[in-house]
């Protein structure tokens, strides 16, 4: 189903004529789709949703929320059978799909129209994915730079150093992270999880590889880098720290770092709402991913939201939207999703929504994060090409695995789709 909801993506192509105005109607109901069940960032929308209503009475709106893991398939599939939501959010790994497809509505004009909407503020680099030939598709509500949640209540009963002790010491690198992790699983409990990775998300172990400077294609798209000497050692060292030290849970294995189960999670700060409270907190930080054999780098998952130029509110998806996204709710997503805002990206902004972080945590990890921070790879036709990668990824994931020979046979199945 994913592969051919996909392609049912990639040919759709709509008529400017679909952008027309919306026929005059007493009620108006608009469906979103979002991969969010979280009652907290749930609230949020239908607190934004109500303030629209106050403006466009008769007009509703309805969060739609579909399992992640499904969630671009599901999309599509509603896409190609004529039950296309009005709006949607878009992981980056399918930008180039739905700008390109011809599915959404363009947002340019109505942005720039929208009394004190300030276009302007809204940074060029966080909008590129979702830009063409000049004109804005999707707003990227999230620029989220992936960062290391880190429980220092087992780090510490493990007599292993925290990861902040390591950052004031100028050692806060890969080997000593995957010691502290070793280290805590040696104790019976886990060490560190890559969030939303569960062995077939593997566009998230980017978070890692990235610290030795590669990536699974080139920059233009064109070449399999899978197997080049940077991404092979990349990934055995990734290999070993689960087959050998342990210190990654191995397949089948699901721990949640946020039940206090592990030692350090790679994610998002939009999951500091999943942090424990009351009795059941413990001594947690928030720290920028370490050093590799490349250097420093941050690595940022980034969402866009796109309204759909088929049916018949159109405008009206549009123009909800540009409230959505203004500057005043702009500052109310920032309390879950970094915004693109150039003028909310700042620690004291952002402190008055993320009352959690500290300032530091703030500077040190969102902002620079994302000042310095590259999106995760995709691709044009990126649902096929991740479900066959992901396919041949399986011999990788088994303790005699050849790390080399298993990425090659990668780069000979996706290369063809490049």
């Amino acid at each position: 189903m994913l592969l051919k909801s996909a392609t049912a993506l990639t040919g759709l192509a709509l008529p400017l004529a679909t952008f027309g105005p919306a026929l005059a109607q007493d009620q108006v109901d608009l469906r979103m789709t979002i991969w969010s069940a979280n009652e907290a960032h749930l609230a949020m929308f239908n607190e934004i949703a109500d303030g629209f209503a106050e403006l466009h009475p008769g007009v509703t709106v309805t969060f739609d929320s579909l399992p992640f893991d499904s969630y671009t398939t599901t999309l599509t599939t509603q896409i190609a059978g004529g039950n296309a939501p009005d709006l949607a959010w878009i992981l980056e790994t399918t930008a180039a799909d739905f700008v390109n497809s011809g599915a959404l509505a363009p947002l340019t004009e109505t942005f720039a129209a929208t009394e004190g909407y300030e276009l302007e503020d809204v940074t060029e680099q966080a909008t590129a994915l979702w830009r063409a030939d000049g004109e804005l598709y999707a707003y990227p509500f999230s620029t989220s730079p992936f960062a290391l949640f880190v429980n220092n209540d087992l780090i510490t009963e493990a007599g292993a150093q925290t990861p902040a002790e390591l950052i004031a010491a100028g050692e806060w690198n890969w080997d000593n992270a995957i010691d502290i992790a070793a280290t805590v699983a040696d104790t019976g409990a886990n060490g560190l999880i890559v969030r939303d990775f569960n062995y077939q998300i593997w566009q998230n172990l980017a978070s890692i590889w990235r610290g030795w400077g590669t990536d699974p294609w080139s920059e233009d798209g064109t070449t399999c880098t899978f197997a080049d000497a940077e991404m092979v050692d990349a990934m055995s060292f990734i290999h070993a720290a689960i087959f050998e030290t342990g210190a990654m849970p191995g397949p089948g294995e699901n721990v949640d770092f946020f039940t206090g189960d592990a030692a350090m999670t790679i994610t998002q700060i939009s999951r500091a709402s999943l942090l424990p409270q009351g009795d059941e907190a413990f001594d947690w930080d928030l720290v920028p991913l370490p050093s590799g054999p490349a250097g420093n780098y941050s690595v940022i998952g980034q969402a866009g939201i796109g309204a759909f130029g088929m049916g018949d509110n159109v405008d009206m998806a549009v123009e909800f939207l540009a409230y959505l996204s203004n500057p005043e709710n702009s500052a109310k997503l920032a309390q879950f999703f970094p915004p693109a805002r150039q003028s909310l990206l700042n620690a004291e902004t952002l402190g008055t929504t993320n009352p959690l972080l500290s300032p530091q945590q703030l500077e040190n990890v969102v902002v620079a994060g994302i000042t310095n921070g590259v999106v995760l790879p995709g691709h044009a036709g990126f649902a096929e090409i991740q479900q066959v990668a992901r396919a041949e990824l399986d011999a990788l994931w088994q303790a005699d695995a050849d790390v080399e020979a298993v990425l090659t046979s990668v780069c000979n199945r996706i290369t063809p789709m490049l």
